[in-house]
């Protein structure tokens, strides 16, 4: 005669099975489940070694030193060339972006990259054309380098929204709107971005 078996989850996803003289796992048992986890172990201990594990020759460590010192000093001076953006430039940044009685060739010029989303920004400029006023308040702005950003609130006749980070890239042009923060606004804009 065979008896109702019930079934119990234990943690970490065995089940437990009762039935009419013995309980017992299913699933993975303990000295297996030691046995997994040493070999894991030792796999990534294996992988770790081997990334360590490089060319022992001292000159290979020389170009890296110098490149890297190279680096850093050309942050140092595109961080110093490039001088803190204020609220109202970003904000003019925006405004241009969205003014429908600015032309695209214009627009473009506003974003890092603009010529390549000419069609996004003509699509969302004929939609704008009887939309209404959009504003933008920039605050919170941080600056590292040729790169800043600033929480955005909009403001359309829809009501506000944000605030949101944006992020602007500081160019012979003066700053531009980055591509990311580009596409956010031509989402909205109902011209989104297309990789």
């Amino acid at each position: 005669m065979l008896l109702p078996t019930r079934h119990s989850v234990t943690p970490f996803g065995g089940s437990t099975r009762t039935g009419s003289n013995a309980t017992r796992t299913a699933g993975v048992s303990g000295s297996r489940r030691l046995r997994l986890a040493t070999a894991t172990a030792f796999a990534a201990l294996a992988v770790t070694a081997m990334t360590a594990c490089g060319s022992d020759n001292s000159q290979d460590s020389t170009p890296t030193k110098a490149t890297t010192a190279t680096s850093a000093s050309a942050a140092a001076t595109s961080a110093a060339a490039a001088p803190a953006p204020t609220a109202e430039e970003l904000q003019a940044t925006l405004n241009g972006f969205v003014d429908p009685a600015k032309p695209t060739t214009e627009k473009e010029k506003l974003v890092v990259g603009g010529d390549k989303r000419a069609a996004n920004i003509d699509t969302m400029t004929k939609g704008l054309a009887n939309y209404g006023t959009i504003t933008f308040t920039v605050a919170d702005i941080k600056t590292e380098g040729d790169q800043a950003t600033g929480q955005v609130t909009i403001t359309s006749p829809h009501g506000p929204a944000g605030p949101m980070p944006m992020t602007w890239q500081h160019s012979a042009a003066g700053w531009q709107l980055s591509d990311a923060s580009a596409c956010q606004i031509l989402a909205m804009g109902m011209a989104p971005c297309q990789p």
